[in-house]
C-alpha cells in the first residue's frame, strides 16, 4: 500500500530542512552570487534529477538565487538539491518562498470559467481551477457564491507562504497599513485587507490534511 506523502510527513522527514510545502508543491530558493553560479548549479540540478523525477521540477533561474518547485513525494529530489547546494557553497532562503493564486468569486463556475481560460491561455484542472501550461504564471481559480456581494472585491490574490513565515508575512502588511478581517481559518488561512477593503488571504499547509 502506498503512503501518501502530506505535507507533515515531507516535513518530518530527514534532509529537507531547505524545502517549504506550498499547498500540493515543496519549493526552496537558493541565493547564489551571479548568474554563472547559479547556472552551474542549475545544471548540477540536471545531472542528479532522474528522468522519472522531471514532471513536477521547475527550475527558476536568476542572477541572484535559484528558486526550485518539486512534487511533495520527490523527497529524495530535494535532499539530492539541498546536498548539491552545499557542496557548492549555495544556501537556502526559506523566506524567499511563495505561491500565488487568484480567486474570483462567480455565481455559475461553467458561466464564466470559459472566458478567462481563453483570455489567459490556460488549461481546465477540474471544474473551477485554471494552469498556466507553461507553469510561470499564478493559478486561477473560482469560488461560488450564493448571490452577488457587494461589500467587498469579487477578485482576490492568494498567496502561499511557507508555514513558518505566515505570522511574519501578515505583521509586515499590518505594519503597512493592512487589518485581519478573519483569521477563523487560521493556520490554513488567514484574510487580511488594505486601506480601502481590498481582500487578500495568506495561507499555509497547515490544517490542510
Amino acid at each position: 500500500m502506498t503512503v501518501q506523502m502530506t505535507a507533515g510527513r515531507f516535513h518530518a522527514a530527514d534532509g529537507v530542512e531547505d524545502w517549504r510545502c506550498l499547498y500540493h508543491l515543496v519549493s526552496a530558493h537558493f541565493r547564489t552570487a551571479s548568474l554563472s553560479e547559479g547556472i552551474a548549479f542549475v545544471d548540477e540540478i540536471g545531472r542528479i534529477a532522474g528522468r522519472d523525477e522531471e514532471e513536477y521540477l521547475n527550475v527558476d533561474l536568476r542572477h541572484a538565487g535559484v528558486t526550485v518547485s518539486l512534487s511533495r513525494r520527490d523527497v529524495s529530489l530535494a535532499r539530492r538539491i539541498s546536498a548539491a547546494a552545499l557542496e557548492l557553497g549555495i544556501t537556502a532562503d526559506p523566506t524567499a518562498v511563495q505561491l500565488i493564486n487568484i480567486t474570483l468569486d462567480a455565481l455559475v463556475s461553467a458561466d464564466v470559467l470559459p472566458f478567462w481560460r481563453a483570455l489567459l491561455g490556460y488549461r481546465q484542472i477540474g471544474d473551477d481551477y485554471l494552469a498556466d501550461p507553461a507553469r510561470r504564471g499564478p493559478g486561477f481559480g473560482l469560488q461560488c457564491m450564493a448571490a452577488p456581494r457587494s461589500q467587498r472585491n469579487r477578485m482576490h490574490i492568494d498567496i502561499a507562504v511557507p508555514h513558518d513565515q505566515a505570522e511574519d508575512r501578515i505583521a509586515a502588511a499590518l505594519a503597512a497599513g493592512g487589518r485581519v478581517i478573519s483569521a477563523a481559518h487560521a493556520p490554513m488561512w488567514w484574510v487580511l485587507a488594505d486601506a480601502e477593503g481590498n481582500e487578500a488571504c495568506i495561507a499555509t499547509w497547515v490544517g490542510r490534511e
